[in-house]
Formats: C-alpha cells, sequence, structure tokens
C-alpha cells in the first residue's frame, strides 16, 4: 500500500498480524536500506500488529533515490518523523511501539524525543545517534583497524575534497557518469568494516544495483548533514522518555556502531534496559534476534 506524505513522495507500508494486537513499527536502519520481512521474525504473530515502511526515496516508496532527478532535499530526518507521524494517523494508531536498529535507532529516538505521547514502548538495536563523532568514526576512525582498505576508500574522491569524505561523497552521487563507482567504493568500505564480526557476511555490496546507488545516495546525504541534528541532541531529549519504557540491545563486537553510544543512552534514559550480546557485531546472529525475540514478547506482557 502507498501513502502519499507530500512533496512529491509516496511511502510504501505493509500491515501484518491481528488488527486488534499491539501497534509496533519497523524502523529500517541504512538510512535507504528499505524494510523487509526478514523483521517479523521478532514478532509473535498473534501478538502484533507490524507496520513495515520504506522511508523516502528507498524501498518501494516513490520516487527512487536511484533516479537522478529524486529531489533529495525533502528527503531530511524531519520529514521522515512527518512521515511516520501522518502514518499513524492514516492508520488510526493511538501509541505505537517503535522498533529500529542502527540508522533506525536515530530515527527512532528523534521520533520518540518529538511524539513520546505517541510511542508506548521502544527496541533499538545496534544504536547510533548519529552524532558528527560517530559519522566520524564510520568513515575516518575505524580506519586504523583498515588503512589499505581506506586508503583505496579515500581515493575514490578528488584529492582536493579528501578532508570530508561523507561531503565528497554525497557530492559524487549526484554525477551520474560518477555516482555508479562511487557507490561500488562506499559499499566496499561499508562491508570492510563488518568483515571482523564472527557471521561476516556482504551485506552491502551484494545489493542490486539500482538499490545499490540509492542506498549510498541517502545515506551520504544523511551523513553529510550530521541527521539535521544537534550534536547530542537526542541524549538531551532523553529525558522525554522518562515514562517510556525501552530495550537498547547491542552487540559488542560492533565496529560499526560502537557500543557506547548504547550504553550513554541507557544513562540518560531510566526506563530503559540495556543488554550487551557477547559475540556479535553489527550483523544480526541468532544470540541477537533471540534477545529482541524475548524484548519484545516481555513488552507484550507489560503493564
Amino acid at each position: 500500500m502507498m501513502l502519499d506524505v507530500g512533496d512529491g513522495n509516496r511511502v510504501h507500508y505493509e500491515v501484518h498480524g491481528p488488527p486488534d494486537g499491539k501497534p509496533v513499527v519497523i524502523v529500517h536502519g541504512g538510512p535507504g536500506s528499505g524494510a523487509g520481512p526478514r523483521w517479523l521474525r521478532h514478532f509473535d504473530p498473534d501478538t502484533y500488529r507490524v507496520i513495515l515502511f520504506d522511508q523516502r526515496g528507498c524501498g518501494r516508496s516513490t520516487p527512487d533515490a536511484a533516479a537522478h532527478d529524486t529531489d533529495l532535499s525533502v528527503n531530511t530526518t524531519h520529514h521522515l518523523i512527518a512521515d511516520m507521524e501522518r502514518l499513524r494517523v492514516h492508520l488510526g494508531i493511538e501509541r505505537w511501539l517503535l522498533s529500529g536498529g542502527s540508522w533506525g535507532t536515530t530515527l527512532a529516538l528523534a521520533y520518540a524525543v518529538r511524539f513520546p505521547e505517541r510511542v508506548w514502548a521502544l527496541v533499538l538495536t545496534n544504536v547510533t545517534l548519529s552524532r558528527a563523532r560517530e559519522i566520524d568514526w564510520l568513515y575516518r576512525g575505524v580506519a586504523r583497524f583498515f588503512p589499505e582498505e581506506w586508503q583505496r576508500f579515500r581515493e575514490g574522491v578528488p584529492e582536493a575534497e579528501r578532508d570530508d569524505l561523507v561531503a565528497a561523497y554525497a557530492r559524487l552521487m549526484e554525477q551520474p557518469d560518477r555516482r555508479e563507482e562511487a557507490a561500488q567504493r562506499w559499499a566496499r568500505w561499508e562491508d570492510t568494516v563488518v568483515s571482523l564480526e564472527p557471521n561476516a557476511r556482504r551485506i552491502y555490496s551484494d545489493r542490486p544495483p539500482e538499490a545499490l546507488i540509492a542506498f549510498v545516495r541517502i545515506c551520504s546525504h544523511y551523513f553529510a548533514h550530521a541527521a539535521w541534528l544537534e550534536d547530542d541532541e537526542l541524549l538531551r531529549g532523553a529525558s522525554r522518555l522518562a515514562s517510556i519504557p525501552g530495550v537498547i540491545i547491542h552487540g559488542r563486537l560492533d565496529l560499526s556502531c560502537p557500543i557506547v553510544s548504547a550504553w550513554e543512552l541507557a544513562r540518560a534514559w531510566p526506563k530503559a534496559r540495556f543488554h550487551a550480546v557477547a559475540d556479535v557485531g553489527h550483523q544480526a546472529n541468532a544470540a541477537l534476534r533471540s534477545s529482541m525475540l524475548r524484548a519484545h514478547a516481555e513488552l507484550a506482557e507489560a503493564p
């Protein structure tokens, strides 16, 4: 199903589970990855009414960010928050649980801070707050573990622009004759960062060509603008979640999103339970999936 959210954008969404089930919305990562049915395995299908939606420009939402003429100026964190609220109203949901991973934790938190009265719980996996220092770590700091691969990533942009690789790649993704190569270099770097994990596999560069271009174009666009959030804005806003229960689940071996951000969030949000999973990084494994299933089941039983 498609929902017109304005600015020429239509957001694709699906609803699974019983109409009277506990409402939960999946906030996918990326940004620009799109939602998928794999999220459904984290919920009891008889308990939850699960809403999947593709954020602007990716998945089955239109227009596709892979198209060069798709306007990304109307694709920001604040537009996505408004889209989520429009979807909630459209579906007649009073309050819902937000379940997100990676970038999805940033967006879920940003929505919850803006609309705490519309959220009854959160489950956040592999947290990132999309702060400038976290973005810098992912595209520069973690290079200390992969110097050769980072050099190849760095060589993908003009020498004069290498002081800010994310912004440089965002510019390349606006050039039709350069964006395919730029997207491949970006994806190879993302795959490198997760390559030390116990269950490492290529999760970025194996995407279909158009989906990869949309992903990298959106991702570089968001991170070049620090997700349009002030530094530590979400940590400061955590006080607005004082009455909302939550579970924070984080892989201890996650190099993409180091666990310290999840820990800082847990300290700023008293009603959140923090769970570090020992043998997993950014890519989910059976232990992390089990933790998510258990968290959703426990929240379903809460008053």
